[in-house]
């Protein structure tokens, strides 16, 4: 689990993210005397040096992504049909679940 040091430090690239603010030492140590939390001073210079060069909004949209995620047009975008794949898929899974070994969990 995350300390409050490091939650501070997260919130902090985030913010200055979103209004398109360098990260910087001194502008993280400013967020946390303006939020009013007490952080230990290396956490500052720490994220600072790791996030120097690193593009903030390509990490928030490739959480979790094994490579380079694909470029999002909403006017071609259609949120359903994610949703019938994985509904098929999921058919399909469910078909052969436990009839090849002759029990299930449950049984």
């Amino acid at each position: 689990m995350s300390s409050v040091s490091e939650l501070a430090c997260i919130y902090s690239a985030l913010t200055l993210h979103d209004n398109e603010v360098t990260f910087t030492e001194d502008k993280i140590n400013a967020l946390f005397k303006a939020a009013g939390v007490n952080v230990e001073p290396f956490w500052s210079s720490l994220f600072a040096m790791a996030l120097a060069n690193v593009n903030i909004g390509s990490l928030i949209y490739n959480v979790g992504a094994g490579g380079p995620a694909p470029a999002w047009d909403p006017a071609h975008s259609t949120a359903a049909a994610p949703a019938e794949k994985k509904v098929e898929a999921n058919k399909e899974e469910s078909e052969e679940s436990d009839d090849d070994m002759g029990f299930g969990c449950f049984d």
